[in-house]
């Protein structure tokens, strides 16, 4: 079952009374909402994922829901709960979906450790992993967009999750967050893109979520080798230029992205030097999407 076998409706009443559980990759999440803007942007942009059932173990319990005094009437704003306790301050209500997703992970980046994980884009072309880290504002999220509406296979947009024994990326893919011009310049890409409202005056600025590609979803349980590590750098009237990068330079840019090298320590260090005895490490400066698009697609041929 998947969540587009649920009309509008159906799907508000399950989110508002037993909950909805959600496979994103690896994960089951268990959803509970009585907004109406997560229930239609799930209607949107998660409909190709899977249902489990409702007896079914859960990795997550959320729940989203207005203040439950007149606050709700007054300024609205929208609380996250992870097993009922609130670990964040409350939103504006406009903010309700980037919440759930910026909460969600939050939750993985704090509990999954059965992986290292990464703050990076991950994609997939001709059997070849692409590990994009990057800190904000390197067009990190923008690039990946772009190459998934290309055809690469996207994993995810915000971490890689590693397994620290085979070395292997496990996908969770889930909408693509764009922030402020790059919504426009990637539904000037591809007029095709499913592209989610736009919430304004967030702490990003304006927000807008970019639906995944059926291949992406439809192929969420398959791993992925590591082959490249490229960091990306926007740089405006740059030309697109491609150079090596050596093993410890970009360890040291890996454990500062990680969001529990921490906490594996050892296993995590270890892990990450044999990955990169594995990989090619580049960085890529770019100003051309076209040009940055070309230039990958180029090295997931030869290298």
């Amino acid at each position: 079952m998947h969540l587009s076998d649920f009309t509008l409706s159906q799907l508000r009443h399950t989110l508002n009374h037993q909950g909805l559980r959600l496979k994103i990759g690896p994960f089951v999440i268990r959803l509970r909402s009585n907004i109406d803007s997560i229930s239609s942007c799930l209607s949107l942009l998660y409909e190709a994922y899977p249902l489990e059932s409702s007896d079914s173990f859960s990795d997550f319990h959320l729940r989203l829901a207005p203040p439950p005094n007149l606050r709700r009437f007054y300024k609205p704003q929208v609380r996250f709960y992870f097993d009922e306790q609130e670990p964040f301050k409350p939103l504006p209500l406009a903010h309700a979906f980037p919440l759930f997703e910026w909460g969600l992970n939050w939750c993985i980046a704090k509990y999954a450790h059965q992986y290292l994980i990464f703050h990076s884009a991950v994609l997939e072309k001709n059997g070849k992993g692409l590990v994009l880290p990057g800190m904000p504002g390197a067009g990190k999220s923008t690039l990946c967009a772009a190459l998934m509406m290309s055809g690469w296979r996207l994993l995810s947009d915000e971490m890689a999750l590693l397994d620290p024994i085979t070395l292997k990326l496990t996908p969770i893919p889930r909408p693509i967050a764009l922030k402020n011009e790059s919504i426009d310049i990637i539904q000037a890409l591809d007029h095709t893109a499913v592209i989610g409202p736009r919430s304004y005056d967030t702490s990003k600025g304006t927000v807008a979520h970019l639906k995944p590609t059926d291949t992406s979803i439809r192929k969420a349980s398959e791993e992925v080798s590591v082959n490249l590590v490229v960091i990306p750098k926007y740089k405006a009237a740059v030309k697109t230029s491609l150079t090596s990068m050596s093993n410890p330079e970009m360890l040291n840019h890996l454990i500062s992205n990680s969001f529990n090298y921490n906490i594996l320590r050892e296993s995590a260090f270890e892990s990450t030097c044999k990955l990169l005895d594995m990989t090619g490490c580049h960085t890529l400066e770019y100003s051309e999407l076209g040009a940055a698009i070309t230039c990958l697609d180029k090295l997931v041929v030869c290298g």
